[in-house]
């Protein structure tokens, strides 16, 4: 998610707050299971496997807008 970024940037971005923490969590959990499904590993439904990859868009999309707000309020 944040693959161009500075890994500094993006650890002071994570554990900027417990939101932050709490989303990226969400999302890296979301992605496991996602990963595990595609490899068959993890049995779900359509439904459900809908509903993770909604949800993880959501975290994610969640995420930029915090982490372009954060970067914004950042000293250049």
């Amino acid at each position: 998610m944040f693959e161009n970024q500075q890994r500094d940037d993006v650890e002071k971005f994570i554990h900027a707050n417990a939101e932050t923490r709490r989303l990226y969590s969400q999302h890296q959990e979301l992605n496991k299971k996602l990963e595990e499904a595609g490899r068959g590993c993890l049995p779900l439904s359509d439904r459900d496997l809908t509903q993770m990859k909604r949800d993880k868009l959501h975290a994610k999309e969640k995420l930029e807008r915090m982490w372009d707000s954060w970067q914004a309020s950042r000293p250049h």
